[in-house]
């Protein structure tokens, strides 16, 4: 379809040539083998990587001096004498919510630490990077996507009923973390899934055994407008998309991309959805059969629910146009129907959704998800875009 690669297939492929020493033509082969098996042949919405120049790794040294721990993008600031002279370096990380998860801490960026980092140069401004892997100090070495605290999340006293009889979804859920897998072998190394990672590493279980992330659209047959409009997104490109404005994309990209803490809230004449990335808040109205006559539309649209036996049935429509997952657009036309479920061993919230938009879905937009009851709580934060190319946009 013309869709650029993902991020994430760069930054496995930085992982590779890193950590195993394999020549660079295959490790791109490799590594794009290993997005598709990841469904990351989709695109990522993530900004990094069309600042940064990846056709060359670059070491940084210097000297902490602070840390931004903000979404949707976490900096790092150091003084670095890497060049003869001194510059005040800034290096892009991670959003804080998906650094939290992974059991890192503002605490850790000591100011006046040394620090070594290996990651990739910014293409116009010689006091950017992009960061790939960190040294504080004598401290191991680590990549942006290590995970510090592998604890088991204990659901043990969790009540599977509300008091009213209506299953119990309220509570703090994300995704399974995927998390670098290092096999023995040196065959491969990757981003899998939190419990896979050991089975990846001791053999027992292959990479085709990755389950999909839903970082990205579904396969989906489109409309001549929808081909022809996603063919020519622009994924670094503030115009085409809304994460670069600080704007959330759609409720059914949020819910997963990026492994965020989402937060639900079940009272007794609606639900609170609240998405983690962006700090978003969504209502589905549990007292209402039908959608206004008149609704103002909005990002998320208007919606309402029932329960379908345990199912909970949300209907949503009222939309801006606007993108539902990059590259694919939505008209105001976008009708979103989808069914959450609790499941057992592990408990987790299951979201089946199906979209229709005659303008730019051929057929149906479909697919299924899961979240985990959440590792750490839902924190609000606020977007707070750092990147100097954006700033400007955002504030007009």
């Amino acid at each position: 379809m013309g869709w650029k690669i993902s991020c994430w297939t760069f930054t496995l492929t930085r992982i590779l040539i890193h950590k195993s020493g394999i020549p660079m033509k295959s490790l791109l082969l490799s590594a794009s083998v290993l997005a598709l098996t990841l469904g990351a042949s989709t695109v990522s919405a993530h900004h990094g990587f069309g600042r940064f120049d990846r056709a060359n790794d670059s070491v940084f040294t210097g000297t902490i001096t602070g840390i931004d721990f903000v979404n949707p993008h976490a900096y790092l600031y150091f003084d670095s004498m890497d060049t003869g002279e001194l510059v005040a370096m800034r290096c892009e990380m991670r959003a804080a919510t998906l650094l939290r998860r992974s059991g890192w801490t503002q605490e850790m960026f000591v100011t006046g630490a040394p620090v070594t980092i290996y990651g990739f140069k910014h293409r116009t401004d010689p006091g950017s990077c992009y960061l790939e892997d960190i040294t504080i100090g004598d401290a191991q070495e680590l990549n942006r996507n290590d995970q510090l605290d592998m604890s088991a999340v204990d659901v043990s006293d969790r009540p599977m009923r509300l008091p009213n009889g209506a299953p119990n979804i309220s509570g703090d859920w994300a995704q399974e973390q995927y998390v670098v897998a290092r096999p023995a072998d040196g065959a491969r190394i990757g981003l899998v899934p939190k419990s896979m990672k050991a089975g990846i590493e001791d053999g027992s279980l292959g990479y085709d055994n990755i389950p999909d992330a839903g970082w990205g659209p579904p396969p989906v047959a489109l409309t001549a407008r929808g081909q022809r409009e996603a063919d020519a997104f622009e994924q670094w490109s503030v115009e085409d998309n809304p994460r670069l404005r600080c704007e959330p994309t759609s409720i059914i990209f949020d819910w997963v991309h990026d492994g965020p803490v989402n937060r639900v809230t079940q009272m007794e004449d609606r639900i609170v959805i609240n998405y983690g990335l962006y700090s978003n808040e969504r209502i589905v109205y549990m007292n209402m059969d039908e959608h206004p006559a008149m609704i103002e539309p909005t990002f998320h649209g208007h919606s309402i629910g029932h329960w379908d036996g345990d199912v909970l049935v949300v209907d949503t429509v009222g939309f801006k146009p606007g993108v539902i997952a990059p590259p694919v657009r939505h008209s105001d036309q976008l009708h979103v129907i989808e069914r959450f479920r609790l499941e057992q061993n592990p408990l987790r919230l299951v979201r089946e959704y199906e979209a229709t938009d005659p303008v730019y879905f051929a057929e149906p937009y479909a697919r299924s998800d899961e979240l985990l009851v959440a590792d750490v709580e839902y924190v609000k934060h606020d977007c707070d875009e750092l990147t100097f190319e954006f700033l400007e946009f955002q504030n007009q």
